[in-house]
């Protein structure tokens, strides 16, 4: 592993670690309700000057249904992959069998992704991230924390159990390598190229490395083909263009965090064409928020999770716990943009409808059912 993979690894693993943590102080909570019939992206007519728009908007897409690139997949076991450690350590481990799988993940992505290549019905065991329809009768093993319960995995008696590091404790983890259960960790960067390598790992596990590529190249397709459809709305002055930040919210439990470079926020702003503000501070992965920082960045737009700004009682709330935030032209403009807790930062399948999505509420509110989760 090379010192910049290990220096982002160790930034994922920690941003991971902090969200599992946090995430018992609150509810998952989420937007209810869909998009509806919207106009494609290519016909929107974005805002004369998007830095102006005022009020608060959620970002929501049409549906959450995953896509499948290949029905029945053909395999190849036992197959033979790499097991990333979070230490950077790297060992083979042999996959014989994949009739029951448990994927679990912070995000829900792995299990998002084997869902996608064509093995959704191996899933027997999945983390409380995976909420997308046809896996409601599927066993979720992980709790509030995002921990794994290892006597309902075991339960299941899965043939592998494929995850990334972002849940645990590790402990357990081994436990379940004790009683003889393959346990396989990917390698999982939130980014869209993170995205399509997920999509090659998870089809090595299950011996389909064709459909893995096929997927691959799907996701960075989309993604590609989005975001020029994006880019016709981002202003052509770079002065002209939003100032955005990610802030993660837990106002219930006082937690407030800015998040930067290399926490999969960064590529949310960049695909949406935005000034990321905390990369201008030289921020790096994810740190306590401070008035001091914030009022450097002076975002013009923050994003953030549905739940989160839900637990801070609103706008309202977080202008109040917060008075910094009201002294930034975000907050003067009420312009938060909220999205659903398990699906912005979700590299996956779904790449490009979460950009698409967002871009709607950043550029054209009016087309993304404006302020109905962040009021």
């Amino acid at each position: 592993m090379t010192g910049a993979k290990a220096r982002r690894s160790t930034a994922i693993v920690a941003v991971a670690a902090a969200i599992a943590l946090l995430a018992g102080c609150a509810g998952g909570a989420s937007a209810d309700g869909d998009a509806g019939v919207q106009p494609d992206l290519s016909q929107l007519e974005p805002a004369a000057d998007p830095r102006s728009i005022v009020g608060p908007t959620t970002a929501l897409m049409p549906d959450d249904e995953i896509e499948v690139v290949a029905e029945d997949p053909g395999q190849q076991l036992p197959a033979t992959v790499t097991s990333y450690a979070q230490s950077g350590d790297e060992e083979q481990v042999t996959v014989a069998a994949t009739d029951r799988v448990v994927a679990v993940d912070l995000a829900g992505s792995i299990a998002a992704t084997a869902w996608a290549l064509g093995f959704g019905d191996t899933l027997v065991g999945i983390d409380q991230s995976t909420t997308f329809p046809g896996t409601e009768g599927i066993e979720q093993v992980t709790s509030g924390g995002h921990t794994i319960n290892a006597e309902a995995v075991i339960g299941l008696d899965p043939d592998v159990v494929i995850t990334d590091g972002t849940v645990g404790p590790r402990d357990v983890i081994e436990q379940l390598r004790d009683v003889g259960i393959t346990v396989v960790f990917v390698d999982n960067d939130p980014s869209f190229e993170g995205a399509q390598d997920l999509a090659r790992q998870v089809a090595a596990v299950y011996g389909a490395p064709e459909v893995g590529e096929q997927l691959a190249e799907h996701i960075a397709d989309d993604v590609a083909a989005t975001a020029a459809e994006i880019a016709r709305l981002v202003p052509e002055d770079e002065s002209d263009r939003v100032r955005m930040v990610f802030l993660y919210l837990r106002g219930n439990a006082g937690v407030y965090y800015m998040f930067g470079e290399e926490s999969g926020a960064d590529e949310l702003i960049e695909s949406l064409g935005g000034i990321d503000v905390a990369a201008e501070l030289g921020w790096e992965g994810m740190r306590p928020m401070t008035d001091e920082a914030l009022l450097a960045a002076d975002p013009d737009l923050i994003l953030t999770m549905t739940g989160g700004i839900e637990s801070t009682g609103g706008i309202d709330g977080l202008l109040q716990e917060k008075p910094a935030v009201a002294l930034t032209a975000a907050g003067q403009n009420e312009r938060i943009v909220d999205m659903d807790d398990g699906t912005i930062l979700s590299f996956g399948p779904r790449s490009a409808d979460v950009i698409e999505a967002l871009a709607r509420a950043v550029y054209a509110p009016d087309n993304a059912h404006a302020g109905e989760a962040a009021e």
